[in-house]
């Protein structure tokens, strides 16, 4: 369609083309919360509001659909239920198979309900363990992804319901604990259609604050349907890419909502949280208490054993009079040096003894006593000793060793006998 401002064309042109790119569209389903349902007679009207994005769209259908759905009553009224009033709460979770209408008369849009499915509990369940197994699979649960929380956090986040029982509790039970604590409350929607979008919103808000060290997610208890913003895929992605530490506490111990998993403490209430979050002054004080008091008994036994050590070492008798050391050393010493003169005097004296045994053998065996008693010994030219006369001849010329010298002989006769 080509337009200018020379050639405009009518409403009626416009409205009619998109009525007709919008019956393009055919039959589809549709999933959001209900809103503003009204029954008027034979026509039930209602707001489908997206549970997350601020969005939502007018749907239109015919009353025997929502009848068949349990959504609203028929018949006549009774003390109870009067007619045409519907029987369900806003929030409730609904999936409807439309047809795309558009209204040239007044230029508006809405859905054409064909069929209308409650989501049950049962089902809201179930997507939630597969949006649960695949978080689990990206690596959102890890333990090791998480971060510990700040000793001492010098302001602490916090995201709750206007004037609720949790924002008190945790604000009540952290100044209790610690009174110089400091808080940025955010208020936000904490169930119903508004919620994610609102939580998301003070999420980022206090995650861009520098001065904040921790971040708290807080509401009270309530049905699972109440809890299922906080198990939302883009809620929990959220706290995920997050840059300060989360804390959920969501509803009370039994409750388990998907931001429990990815939250890097899990508050069992919110008092836990304020438990978890901000220590307690006076435990501390205990405890400092108690480290200085081991301090001191750990020095004093220290000195109390370097003191014993020490008086040990000098009742030694080293230490305790050590002229008196010196002393027993100086005898010792005299007495071996007394000890080694008789030793080398004793042997001295067997020396002596068996040198003179000796001399008095070697002289009775000499044969110059020998010759001191009168015998001679006879010698040839060349030093042989003659022990027998047929060993000489006649004037053969010997030599005589007397005790008293040597004498020259020659032999006149041999007597062989």
């Amino acid at each position: 369609m080509e337009t200018s401002a020379e050639s405009p064309v009518p409403v009626r042109t416009v409205l009619q083309a998109v009525s007709g790119w919008i019956g393009r569209l055919g039959r589809i389903w549709v999933e959001g919360q209900i809103t503003d349902l009204n029954a008027r007679g034979g026509t039930v009207y209602l707001t489908l509001r997206d549970p997350v994005a601020n969005m939502s769209v007018r749907v239109v259908g015919p009353r025997a659909v929502f009848e068949a759905a349990g959504l609203v009553t028929g018949g006549g009224p009774t003390p109870h239920t009067p007619r045409n009033s519907p029987v369900v709460t806003d929030g409730a979770r609904v999936v409807v198979h439309a047809k795309p209408d558009f209204w040239i008369n007044r230029g508006t849009f809405s859905l054409s309900a064909l069929e209308v499915r409650p989501v049950g509990v049962g089902e809201l369940l179930a997507r939630l363990e597969r949006l649960k197994r695949v978080l689990a699979a990206e690596g959102l649960f890890r333990p090791e992804r998480k971060r510990p929380l700040p000793f001492l956090p010098g302001r602490i986040g916090l995201i709750c319901g206007r004037d609720s029982d949790a924002e008190h509790d945790v604000l009540e039970n952290a100044r209790r604990r610690w009174p110089a604590v400091a808080f940025r409350v955010e208020n936000t929607a904490v169930q119903g259609s508004y919620a994610v979008g609102e939580v998301m919103e003070a999420l980022r808000a206090l995650d861009a604050d520098p001065e904040i060290e921790v971040i708290v997610i807080a509401r009270g208890g309530g049905a699972m349907e109440d809890l299922l913003p906080f198990s939302d895929e883009a809620l929990v992605r959220a706290v995920a890419a997050a840059r300060t530490p989360v804390v959920s506490a969501i509803g009370h111990e039994q409750d388990a909502p998907l931001l429990d998993l990815v939250a890097d403490v899990r508050a069992s209430t919110p008092t836990d949280a304020a438990k978890k979050t901000v220590p307690d002054v006076r435990e501390q004080l205990h405890l400092v208490r108690q480290l200085r008091d081991r301090g001191r008994r750990c020095i004093a036994g220290g000195v109390e054993r370097e003191l014993a050590w020490l008086a040990a070492i000098r009742s030694r008798p080293a230490l305790a009079d050590p002229v008196r050391e010196v002393e027993r050393q100086s005898e010792r010493v005299l007495a071996l040096r007394d000890r080694a003169r008789r030793c080398l005097s004793g042997a001295l004296d067997r020396a002596g003894d068996e040198l003179s045994h000796t001399r008095a053998r070697l002289l009775a065996l000499s044969p110059a006593a020998t010759l001191a008693r009168g015998y001679a010994i006879v010698q040839r030219e060349d030093g042989a000793v003659v022990r027998e006369a047929a060993e000489v001849e006649e004037g053969e010329r010997l030599h005589v060793r007397l005790a008293g010298g040597r004498l020259g002989v020659t032999v006149d006769e041999r007597d062989k006998s």
